[in-house]
């Protein structure tokens, strides 16, 4: 089965062929990261333009890679929650454009469980860019982590997921990007920082660890705030040092409560998910800690952490093999939990 996926849900417009939920035939992403870059953050109505535009040249070039044609294809998958509205109705409106001109169901797909559908695109045993591993398996722990979601699930089966705890405030992604601001790094803060924190001493500042003990939820608003009063003052350490003591102590507080539940639940896997999952730090210590609990670690390649394509293009294969169908009138939407969509106990 040829599923044609489409994602449009933030500033990257991208495109994919996927086979049998496995098998990566194609990924195309054209990033607008530049341009909104000199905003400081994405601007949603220029990343609607920008999709319009760009949607047609990636819709060929993930074909012509692929080696397929319109005619080949089973299916095709998008991205109709969460996420920008406006970038959202760009991707499902040329979805429903696509199904009913080539007669081939649609289906729509929640963005965060693609980004767990993402470690199904790695095969075991070979490794992928450095060590990546994927060929996860169920029940999982899952930590989606990005610049809008800090989330922990149990996962027991495709489909079947249980919200465990999410961050109250500040996404880590968030906070990533909102302290690089305020040291001056850039935007997108999240590499911006893991580069300005290499050299760094990451024992320097003893920043917070808001761990909140009897809870599975994260919080980073304060370790945001005690960026800032690292930044004033007549000593200042050196922006290394910040950053790199900052780093620590989000992948700290991460990797010590994702071990934690999955410990609890008594599972043996683990995953990671979403654009801050392909900060080297996190991996590092999420392994370290894993493989001292017992826990196998599995996590997409770099280039399959922030949005794709192909995360949602696999996502959709697995949609159609549980029978999670739908008409062309399916809505879009700008918020929903995923849990919303699982068996909550």
């Amino acid at each position: 089965m040829i599923i044609f996926g489409i994602e449009t849900s933030c500033d990257e417009t991208s495109a994919a062929v996927v086979e049998d939920g496995r098998r990566l035939l194609s990924n195309v992403v054209a990033s607008q990261m530049e341009e909104h870059a000199r905003f400081g953050g994405v601007v949603p109505e220029l990343a609607s333009r920008r999709h319009v535009e760009a949607l047609l040249p990636v819709f060929r070039q993930a074909l012509s890679e692929a080696g397929v044609t319109w005619a080949e294809i089973d299916a095709i998958a998008v991205t109709n929650r969460p996420g920008l509205l406006g970038a959202l109705l760009v991707g499902t409106s040329a979805a429903k454009a696509l199904g009913m001109a080539l007669k081939k169901p649609v289906v729509p797909v929640h963005h965060i469980e693609a980004h767990l559908y993402a470690n199904w695109l790695v095969a075991p045993p070979a490794p992928m860019d450095g060590g990546e591993r994927g060929g996860a398996d169920y029940p999982a722990v899952a930590l989606v982590v990005s610049g809008g979601h800090t989330d922990l699930f149990h996962l027991r089966g495709h489909g079947d997921y249980v919200l465990l705890g999410r961050t109250r405030d500040d996404a880590a992604g968030e906070a990533f990007d909102k302290c690089a601001r305020l040291m001056g790094l850039g935007y997108p803060g999240g590499p911006a920082m893991q580069r300005a924190a290499e050299g760094g001493n990451p024992k320097a500042i003893a920043f917070p660890r808001a761990l909140l003990p009897g809870t599975h939820e994260f919080s980073f608003s304060g370790l945001k705030t005690s960026v800032r009063y690292a930044m004033q003052g007549e000593n200042l350490p050196s922006l290394s040092d910040i950053a790199a003591s900052f780093q620590e102590a989000v992948v700290d507080v991460l990797s010590k409560k994702t071990v934690a539940a999955a410990k609890e639940l008594g599972v043996e896997h683990v995953l990671l998910a979403g654009g801050v999952s392909a900060n080297t730090r996190l991996r590092e210590v999420m392994q370290e800690r894993c493989d001292k609990a017992g826990l196998a670690l599995f996590y997409p390649p770099v280039a399959l952490c922030t949005d794709n394509a192909a995360m949602i293009a696999c996502a959709g294969y697995w949609y159609l093999q549980n029978g999670r169908t739908s008409s062309l009138d399916f809505e879009t939407r700008a918020s929903e939990p995923l849990a919303a969509l699982s068996g909550q106990p």
